[in-house]
């Protein structure tokens, strides 16, 4: 019998939604956790979804991982997602902007902070060049599953605090410098439905690094003095 040419997706043309990102973004992390996707194959694919337009770009994503006749149902409601994943105590919601999902921090000859209720987008670059910048999302709102933090410390330091529970990953290099931090607190401490923050960049003569807001301010409360970023 001869075989019929695989139907594609009338709806292919349509523009992704936050919602079908995370619908992919869950069965990427779900794969990496099972052994199916190594580290640096789930990061390939995750920038290819937050990079993604349309349902067609999303779709070929995960094609050699979801089961036929069980797919994710990229575009089929709001609800799949959620449902599937459970609610984290770390806000996540939709872009206030569909159409900006980046963000760019500069801290040159200088310093400066984020911190209290802002939005953390999917993207977000931060270049310090002999000054410093202080990433406080404690209090903030993620806006996607999985964001990208791009940190470039040349001469300078880039400090970043994240609510307990979020995963973070370090795919960062350092050369005559140091890139990395978040410990204390160990795997069992992870919220799985929480936000995943990946982290990437170089420190040059600098720092990147951070620390779960519970151990940055229980060290701030016992020596009671100023934090200052990039140290």
């Amino acid at each position: 019998m001869e075989n019929l040419p695989e139907r594609q997706n009338p709806n292919a043309h349509v523009r992704a939604s936050d919602v079908d990102r995370d619908q992919v973004i869950e069965v990427l992390r779900e794969s990496l956790m099972t052994g199916r996707l190594t580290q640096d194959e789930h990061a390939e694919r995750l920038e290819q979804v937050l990079n993604a337009k349309t349902l067609g770009e999303l779709e070929p994503i995960t094609h050699d991982l979801v089961v036929p006749g069980a797919g994710v149902g990229v575009g089929a409601g709001a609800g799949a997602g959620a449902a599937a994943t459970g609610r984290s105590v770390v806000p996540i919601e939709s872009p206030a902007n569909p159409d900006d999902n980046g963000d760019f921090v500069v801290g040159i000859f200088g310093g400066g902070e984020r911190s209290g209720r802002w939005r953390v987008k999917r993207k977000t670059t931060a270049i310090c060049v002999f000054g410093g910048y202080d990433l406080d999302m404690t209090d903030a709102v993620f806006e996607g599953r999985e964001v990208v933090v791009r940190a470039f410390a040349i001469f300078g330091g880039v400090d970043i605090t994240v609510p307990d529970g979020v995963q973070v990953r370090n795919q960062g290099v350092g050369i005559f410098g140091g890139f990395g931090g978040w410990g204390g607190g160990g795997t069992r401490d992870i919220d799985p439905n929480a936000p995943t923050l990946v982290v990437k960049g170089l420190a040059l003569f600098g720092g990147v690094g951070g620390q779960p807001s519970s151990k940055r301010h229980r060290d701030r409360n016992r020596t009671h003095g100023p934090h200052h970023p990039g140290h």
